[in-house]
């Protein structure tokens, strides 16, 4: 077999994988009657990438001291990050539909103490980049050879711990970090550059020392090819600038704000399914 046909065959699997992912988030979003689809939509094929290709990891070990880290910062976004773990096999995906239930290991915003496969803890935007670091340097000090990996939002970037944070990765040229930026312009309030503008992004994390690459978040081989070339830069941390759909995937969810942290009804579910192959 051509290595062009692995590339459209490994493509083509994690293309399955992120519509997989993005099936279970709009079901348990339903099932649970809360939740935020429109982020956790724009990141499934990130997601799938990292889960099903990137990172090394074992989900029947999931404290494994080698494993690649994945830190989930906008936790807001918790469903995405609940499909990709039990699709690894980290728990039953039966579980998924206990989302925000009284006594479940999942809730609405990641908790390390309960659920398998959760790195930290997540809720207040901003903290997730700080954690990182710890981690990652932590890694460099203990000569641990792990990557960690950074979901932030773009609505995120206007917290200033996400430039503090910035700030100590390159002092401390952390290159086994590697922050994805899930910039799908919109937050709960609306359109980020009407609320607050982050741009010029790119310039703004070059000046800070990070090596910036910026891609289509939807585009599989992108971002296979953006986290290959991360794994080569040293001496500085890398942030992938991923644009991306909100509610990509559901035709009444794309690009909309409104779908930011509201479930569907019981009609809407049915259409949404419908459409992600259900």
């Amino acid at each position: 077999m051509s290595s062009k046909t692995e590339e459209t065959k490994t493509e083509s699997l994690l293309r399955e994988k992120a519509r997989e992912i993005r099936f279970d988030v709009v079901k348990m979003i339903g099932e649970a009657g809360s939740g935020h689809p429109g982020g956790s939509l724009s990141a499934a094929d990130i997601m799938a990438v990292l889960y099903f290709n990137k990172m090394r990891h074992q989900p029947q070990n999931p404290d494994w001291e080698d494993r690649d880290r994945f830190i989930l910062s906008k936790g807001h976004a918790a469903p995405v990050l609940y499909a990709a773990l039990a699709e690894s096999g980290y728990f039953d995906r039966e579980t998924l539909w206990s989302l925000r239930k009284f006594g479940s290991i999942l809730q609405g915003h990641p908790d390390m103490r309960k659920a398998p496969g959760v790195e930290i803890s997540a809720g207040s935007l901003g903290q997730g980049l700080p954690a990182a670091n710890g981690i990652a340097l932590a890694g460099k000090l203990d000569k641990k050879d792990y990557t960690v990996y950074v979901l932030i939002g773009d609505g995120e970037c206007q917290e200033g711990a996400i430039w503090e944070a910035a700030l100590f990765a390159s002092h401390h040229k952390l290159d086994n970090l590697v922050v994805i930026l899930d910039y799908n312009r919109l937050q709960l309030g609306g359109v980020i550059d009407e609320i607050l503008t982050i741009e010029p992004l790119a310039e703004k994390w070059q000046a800070f020392g990070w090596e910036v690459l910026e891609i289509d978040g939807h585009d599989i081989g992108q971002i296979l090819e953006a986290l290959d070339k991360a794994e080569n830069i040293n001496a500085k941390p890398v942030v992938i600038i991923a644009h991306t759909i909100k509610g990509k995937g559901v035709s009444f969810m794309e690009n909309n704000a409104d779908w930011h942290g509201k479930a569907p009804d019981k009609e809407q579910l049915e259409i949404a399914l419908k459409e992600l192959g259900g």
